[in-house]
């Protein structure tokens, strides 16, 4: 049974729930600012993302209160002095910045609530949190209001000018670990997300030529009904569908006998198996004995 929500039938906040409930999990983007005063303002907003690398670019978004329609320091800041440090957040940090969210009295600097450190920027005037793993500074090249009323984002477009990277997350080789990383991401209500060896995985990226795709996949194999969409993606992510004679010697002998005495559907088990081991060419061969 399918639940169908009208927007426009909402109220706001029951709206607001089901969108950050179900967009999940997001990045979080601990944006700290100064007014014109040069008051520091620090602030956590999970509707953020990157959206460009050339020019680097970064948008969050801080929506008008729903309560009071009113809009929050952060926004007022960027609009006064069009700059702001986006700091990233892991688990070490996670309830630090949950405190941080609080709304305070405008003028009080959450840096000294939240208890996180303050470390001078070099191209902007908003400080870096000293605990985050990735802090990036960035001028405000646009402030783009999405509405009037309570519940509005403002899109603020921030162009990246300088990148700070703790050494402890990068692997021997230089790539950024995702472990090591340790990002949080926001989900509904209290809910947060984490990162572990458990629960990442990698994909792999399609054939820089094209994959045959699904519709090219052999009916039986197609229309199984033991291998999953993603199993069957996996499969037609090649560029021709292998023969058997390519792929044989991937099988014992001992694994060919049981094959040739199997049925269908514990054939695609097998395979589905060799799948979830990574061993392609493997399944392609169980699949075609």
């Amino acid at each position: 049974m399918l639940k169908t929500l009208d927007p426009a039938e909402l109220p706001i906040s029951e709206l607001h729930n089901v969108l950050l409930s179900t967009i999940t999990p997001r990045p979080i983007a601990l944006a700290s600012t100064v007014d014109a005063e040069g008051k520091v303002n620090l602030s956590p907003f999970s509707f953020f993302n990157v959206f460009s690398a050339n020019p680097p670019i970064l948008i969050f978004s801080p929506a008008r209160r729903v309560r009071d329609n009113s809009t929050k320091d952060t926004l007022d800041n960027v609009l006064e002095t069009k700059e702001v440090c986006i700091n990233l957040v892991n688990s070490a940090i996670v309830h630090q910045v949950s405190l941080a969210s609080t709304e305070y009295d405008k003028g009080v600097n959450e840096f000294v609530k939240s208890g996180l450190g303050e470390t001078p920027s070099i191209k902007i005037k908003p400080p870096r949190v000293t605990e985050s793993p990735v802090s990036m500074e960035c001028k405000v090249t646009e402030v783009k209001s999405l509405g009037d009323e309570g519940g509005a984002g403002n899109l603020v477009i921030a162009e990246v000018v300088l990148i700070h990277v703790d050494d402890s997350v990068f692997t021997p080789e230089g790539k950024i670990d995702p472990v090591k990383l340790d990002p949080v991401a926001r989900m509904g209500g209290n809910w947060y997300a984490g990162v572990s060896k458990e629960t990442v995985f990698e994909v792999e990226k399609p054939l820089v030529r094209k994959g045959v795709g699904f519709d090219k996949l052999p009916e039986s194999i197609r229309k199984s009904k033991i291998l999953t969409g993603n199993d069957l993606a996996v499969l037609a992510n090649v560029e021709e569908i292998p023969t058997l004679n390519k792929v044989i010697f991937h099988l014992s002998s001992r694994e060919r006998v049981a094959l040739s005495e199997m049925e269908l559907e514990d054939k695609h088990k097998m395979a589905q198996k060799q799948l979830i081991l990574g061993l392609h060419l493997k399944a392609w061969a169980v699949l075609l004995s």
